[in-house]
């Protein structure tokens, strides 16, 4: 297990950490490749890791920890940039690689934050965050190739700050977090994929093929905890999802949508029905 877990365990350090307070530690981690390296350690060992669903823990670090670089601007600041040119190439990778940083921060959250919960809940998030983190190395990796690395161009926060608007209700977090912001990918992720490939990127296309294969089972694990939570608080997941995404105000999904990919992550025939006729 990486050093950020050592304070977890000081009385015993054979022991393995707890795996809501290890989500914690690394979480409140700005270094990428210590968080990256921690996340994925997380996720191999979440079968084995002791686990307390009913701690009621608290940050003692404004989170999440983030590097020094990228700086953050506002999305209309975010220069769109063709993968026609080095340069644009390089900048839209880094721009997928924030998201998967953000990506590993919000499933470390869903960890942590939300006691009570079923041990399945915490293992299926645990899994997302090591998947991340592998999706953020592979691109870092790539992106270095190219001479450059994460933080040298700006970026922006849309992803967390919707974790943030929905950190008091693990039912809106499920709703709009995973089955929104992160089931857009789905959908643009395959017209990403043909961009790099006229650009010659073949690497970058077979590492969108990792990530897409590895979203359609995050937003599925999304669906499947929304589901659970509507059926234990007596709601109808279809009525409340457009009442959720008003009140929080979650972007509009908009087409071109993947439908095969939204299908094999759970979406319903209602669901999809009601995308198409928005």
């Amino acid at each position: 297990m990486p050093a950020a877990f050592t304070a977890l365990r000081a009385s015993d350090p054979t022991a393995p950490p707890e795996a809501r307070r290890a989500a914690l530690a690394l979480l409140a981690l700005g270094d990428p490749a210590a968080k990256a390296e921690g996340a994925r350690a997380l996720g191999a060992a979440r079968a084995e890791l002791p686990l307390d669903p009913a701690a009621a823990l608290s940050a003692a670090a404004a989170l999440p920890g983030r590097p020094a670089r990228p700086a953050l601007v506002g999305p209309t600041q975010v220069r769109q940039r063709s993968p026609a040119t080095p340069e644009g190439r390089a900048a839209l990778l880094h721009a997928i690689a924030h998201i998967e940083f953000n990506a590993i921060n919000l499933a470390l959250d869903a960890v942590w934050r939300f006691p009570g919960l079923p041990p399945d809940y915490y293992r299926d998030w645990l899994q997302v965050a090591g998947e991340e983190a592998l999706h953020f190395t592979l691109l870092r990796d790539h992106l270095r190739s190219l001479g450059h690395d994460y933080g040298d161009f700006p970026a922006h926060d849309g992803l967390w700050t919707m974790t943030a608007r929905t950190a008091h209700d693990v039912l809106a977090r499920m709703a709009l977090v995973p089955r929104t912001l992160e089931a857009r990918g789905l959908d643009a992720t395959p017209p990403l994929q043909r961009k790099f490939a006229r650009a010659g990127d073949a690497r970058a296309v077979e590492i969108l093929d990792v990530i897409l294969r590895d979203e359609v089972g995050h937003v599925r694990i999304g669906n499947r905890w929304y589901r659970w939570l509507c059926e234990r608080r007596g709601l109808d997941p279809v009525a409340l999802y457009p009442e959720l995404a008003a009140r929080y105000g979650a972007p509009r999904p908009r087409p071109p949508f993947n439908r095969d990919a939204r299908e094999a992550a759970g979406f319903s025939a209602e669901e999809l029905a009601w995308l198409l006729d928005a």
